[in-house]
């Protein structure tokens, strides 16, 4: 489960960190462009793109049942072996 947690922390950071540069270069694109050009419209759009995106993993880090909890402290467990068919 640590290794599950870390890579999210990791995946946060990331993203945050994709989102505060998006944001700068979008500022400077609208004040190179001006407000109302393509390039402006474009950079915020992946300003929304980067947000949704970690809404997203937000609302999937926080969606994890009980027994996926469990298989991933316990990944050799009974409860948690997967066969196919």
């Amino acid at each position: 489960m640590t290794k599950t947690l870390n890579s999210f922390e990791t995946a946060g950071a990331n993203i945050e960190q994709a989102i505060t540069e998006a944001i700068t270069e979008a500022r400077t694109t609208c004040e190179q462009d001006g407000s109302d050009s393509a390039g402006c419209a474009v950079a915020w759009d992946t300003v929304e793109e980067l947000q949704a995106e970690k809404a997203d993993q937000q609302q999937a880090k926080s969606k994890k049942t009980s027994l996926e909890n469990y298989c991933d402290r316990h990944p050799d467990s009974v409860e948690c072996l997967i066969y196919d068919v």
